[in-house]
């Protein structure tokens, strides 16, 4: 049966934009590898090589290309790439070097020692403690003493390139002018010693450096302190024997260096003693000016390496915060959802033995079909809901197709189906539509592309035996498995969809029920004005709308229905898109819930901050957890990173199969969990990214229609009229809920009053007329007539409002869809109308600002109407065509 009218879908204002927002692409680039590279750079200088003891450099190699005056020359080495010199201090004269610092905890201890004994020394620093310390590199220049370089990274320069031997002095060197505003000549490389254990790789570098400018400084005398053999044991190793001049070497940095300070308070009084007197390593040589003030350039390009090594410093630690937070969050949700579950199992269970819900519920129930374009899975969408065991009458609403969807339906002649055709106007408009066709009370809505069990009609509305009730989520499964794509679809509509479900259920705080398979109060709905097209997730606008409303939303997992998901990553790209967008819209607009008590408190307190936390949060964290991934693999322990990923790839294997039992599903599809870590989790938070700076940006998107493929299935055994001379399906006997074989008599809502608006009902507040109801010549209770020739101004119209008479004014700038069409004459003015509002007569003056990108020309002609009458719906005559625009 088919029910044709014409109307012109009204043209909206704030749907034409489409803002494709690339600048933040852009943005997240420039972040992401500006992220990448400060790790990069943290890295190298925190964990690439760092501060080891003095013996791990290993054998000493060939010294052949050592010249003999510098083997058996003074440890101050100048001029070594020309005619080579060295020096070595005046008799009685000690120069104290201190090697690996600064230190926060030890540094400063060693200068106050120095200090109270009024003794200058010469500090060999590390670049990347001066960048993390700066305030000390200026104290030790502040103090009097001497400043040298010991690498940026404390690395063994005789084993790196000749590129990164420069990298390091150069550096350093801008480490200590942007800290302490200083440049210096001298320099230590890491792991010498005494001038007879150079070796030729060590004199290419000593040679390289003196290219560069720098004269080498090693020593004559170890303390050996780094070993921390006793405070009497490197007073020992400290004390020169006979009187000639040493360089003395010990350590401010690179570990505990307790013993070294107590030592210097025995070593420098004991020493003055014996004549010695204590000096900087310029001073005891007779360098002239070895440290001068940095020039403007090196001090500021010091500065700004400073400054960026400390921020890189911070951002790991704050990396490392958020991850072990998240972590900790992600284990803990794991833990709440399984317990969640496992709860929801048994109570479900014991409901069917006990019928926790009430008596069976066997009334009919009306099914909507939304298509648009879905020629190639229609068939088999409506043939399975014929297939139910439960008493359904079918409303197919075309919106305006253009593949020949109402046709391929009308032409399979199936008794109790009825289609109406509507111009396009999008999805929340066709299900209007056939919300106002619909004679049942409860109401299932589906997509075109979804195929039901038999019994799936009848398990999703047994909830409804409890009057709180006021919509049910059924188990949409993926039908089209093959592939990776399809393999991860389907673990993440098992194991996240489901698993969450079941926890909203236990919490009360449902925020959506899909639009493959959800059951629905018609009275609530209308309640709520219908249908509300404000955000792209029409679905979860409509759910925490009933919520705030005081409905109860449950999930029934026993209503299976097999829906095509995403073949393509474009495709499925579109789809999340449109999800993540829309349920951003729908949580902000219903961010009121948050401060609200009872039904719609717990939506906002629990479901809305579940939904940010980890819906929203956690996926833009993760581009950052993936990155500092790759920065622990290359820099950090690679095992304990590897153990971490493996630790929580194992947390998601056991909810999955967990998941995959309670869904009855065979767990082989799990092998393929491991890889979605790699493409499809990324594809998902990229999602959220895009979602959330399109949201931020103010742009607002058009509704997509995704693709289909055909691999949906008509259920064996359903005949058309054609086919056989039965009038309806055979129905089995109820096997679950024992519904009756006869239905029983389908009971009028009793008339309510203005109804109750939702707190903060935005659009909710009246639905638009979708233009696919039947005209009532008999309002019923839901209808007031004004007198004729009166002004009738409803801003808040009742749910059905009757149209007064041709000589009436009236203003309705929301209206509800089962409006009559108007006649002849009147001018109608809807500035801010809904897409599917009736269409007037010819002569009638209609403002339709800003069209819909998907808008739609009506089209000429009358049609015939052959729309059964419902208990809602008086007979009518033929009324125009009328068609609406989709998503």
């Amino acid at each position: 049966m088919t029910d044709r009218r014409r109307r012109t879908a009204p043209r909206r204002r704030g749907r034409t934009r489409q803002i494709a927002p690339r600048t933040h692409w852009l943005l997240l680039s420039v972040l992401a590898v500006t992220l990448s590279t400060a790790l990069l750079l943290q890295g190298y200088t925190h964990h690439m090589f760092g501060i080891t003891s003095d013996d791990v450099t290993g054998a000493r190699g060939r010294s052949e290309a050592v010249p003999a005056r510098v083997t058996h020359g003074g440890p101050v080495i100048a001029n070594a790439a020309g005619a080579v010199h060295t020096a070595r201090p005046a008799a009685r004269t000690i120069a104290l070097t201190f090697d690996d610092g600064p230190d926060p905890v030890w540094t400063p201890r060693i200068l106050d020692a120095l200090r109270r004994n009024h003794v200058r020394a010469t500090f060999f620093v590390v670049g990347n403690e001066v960048a993390a310390h700066p305030e000390l590199a200026r104290r030790i220049v502040a103090d009097g003493h001497q400043i040298g370089i010991h690498t940026f990274t404390h690395p063994d320069l005789a084993r790196l390139a000749p590129w990164q031997r420069s990298l390091e002095l150069r550096e350093t060197q801008l480490a200590v002018a942007g800290a302490a505003g200083v440049t210096t000549a001298l320099l230590r490389p890491p792991y010498s010693s005494r001038n007879d254990a150079l070796d030729d790789a060590d004199w290419s570098v000593l040679k390289q450096a003196d290219a560069a400018g720098y004269v080498t400084v090693l020593s004559t005398q170890d303390a050996e302190d780094w070993q921390r053999p006793g405070i009497a044991r490197i007073v020992a190793n400290a004390t020169p024997h006979g009187h000639a001049g040493q360089i003395l070497l010990m350590h401010d940095g690179g570990g505990d260096r307790s013993q070294t300070v107590a030592a210097l308070n025995t070593l420098i009084p004991r020493l003055k003693a014996q004549g010695f007197r204590f000096t900087t390593v310029g001073a005891a040589v007779g360098m002239a000016g070895p440290v001068q003030p940095a020039g403007l350039r090196d001090h500021l390009q010091g500065m700004a390496l400073v400054n960026v090594l400390q921020a890189g410093d911070r951002v790991v630690r704050l990396l490392g915060v958020l991850m072990y937070a998240a972590g900790a969050i992600s284990v803990l949700r794991a833990a709440v959802v399984l317990i969640a579950a496992r709860r929801h199992r048994r109570l479900r269970q014991a409901g069917r033995r006990g019928s926790s819900w009430g008596p069976p519920v066997t009334r009919p129930v009306s099914v909507i079909v939304p298509a648009y374009n879905e020629s190639a899975g229609i068939e088999a969408a409506v043939r399975s809901l014929l297939a139910s065991d439960h008493p359904v009458e079918i409303i197919v609403v075309d919106d305006g197709s253009t593949d020949g969807t109402a046709d391929l339906v009308e032409s399979l002649r199936l008794p109790g189906v009825r289609v109406i055709r509507q111009e396009n106007a999008g999805k929340p408009a066709a299900l209007n539509t056939g919300l106002a066709a619909a004679s049942c009370d409860l109401v299932v809505m589906v997509d075109g592309d979804t195929v039901f069990e038999p019994d799936a009609v009848r398990t999703i509305v047994q909830p409804f035996a409890d009057p709180r009730v006021g919509a049910v989520s059924g188990n949409a499964k993926v039908v089209n498995r093959g592939g990776l794509l399809g393999r991860w679809q389907h673990i993440e509509y098992v194991v996240g969809f489901n698993l969450d479900r079941r926890l909203f259920d236990l919490a009360e705080c449902m925020p959506t029920v899909p639009g493959a398979v959800g059951a629905f109060r018609r009275r609530a709905l209308l309640d709520l004005g219908g249908v509300s097209d404000v955000t792209l997730a029409e679905d979860t606008d409509l759910t925490m709308a009933l919520c705030r409303a005081g409905w109860r939303v449950v999930y029934e997992e026993g209503a299976v229905a097999w829906t095509e998901a995403p073949a393509s990553l474009g495709a499925l790209w579109r789809q999340r898109y449109r999800w993540c967008y829309g349920t951003l819209q729908a949580m902000w607009k219903h961010r009121g819930a948050l401060v609200q008590r009872g039904a719609a408190g717990k939506l906002g307190r629990r479901g809305l901050v579940y939904l940010l936390l980890f819906q929203v949060l956690l996926p833009l964290l993760a581009p950052v957890v993936d990155i500092f991934a790759v920065y622990g693999l290359l820099f950090l322990d690679p095992v304990r990173i590897s153990g971490l990923w493996l630790a929580f790839l194992l947390l998601q294997l056991g909810m999955g199969l967990y998941a995959f039992r309670l869904d009855g599903e065979r767990p082989g599809p799990l092998w393929s969990l491991p890889l979605q870590q790699f493409v499809y989790r990324q594809l998902m938070y990229l999602v959220v990214i895009q979602s959330v700076f399109t949201a931020l940006s103010g742009s607002r998107l058009r509704w997509q229609r995704m693709e289909r493929y055909g691999s949906l299935r008509a259920p064996t055994g359903t005949q058309t009229a054609g086919d056989a001379g039965t009038a309806a399906p055979a129905r089995p006997e109820p096997d679950r809920y024992g519904a009756a074989a006869q239905p029983e008599p389908y009971e009028p809502i009793a008339p309510r009053g203005s109804y109750a608006a939702v707190p903060d009902p935005g659009s909710y507040a009246a639905v638009p007329d979708p233009g696919s109801s039947v005209s009532r010549s008999d309002p019923g209770p839901y209808a007031a007539v004004p007198d004729p020739g009166s002004s009738v101004s409803r801003s808040d119209a009742w749910p059905y409002v009757a149209v007064p008479d041709s000589e009436s004014s009236v203003s309705r700038p929301h209206v509800w869809p089962s409006v009559s069409r108007p006649d002849p004459g009147p001018s109608v003015s809807r500035s801010d109308a809904w897409p599917s509002a009736s269409r007037p007569d010819p002569g009638s003056s209609v403002s339709r600002p800003d069209p819909w990108p998907y808008a739609s020309h009506p089209q000429s002609g009358p049609s015939e109407s052959h729309l059964q009458p419902g208990p809602y719906a008086a007979p009518s005559p033929p009324a125009p065509h009328d068609t609406t625009r989709w998503y």
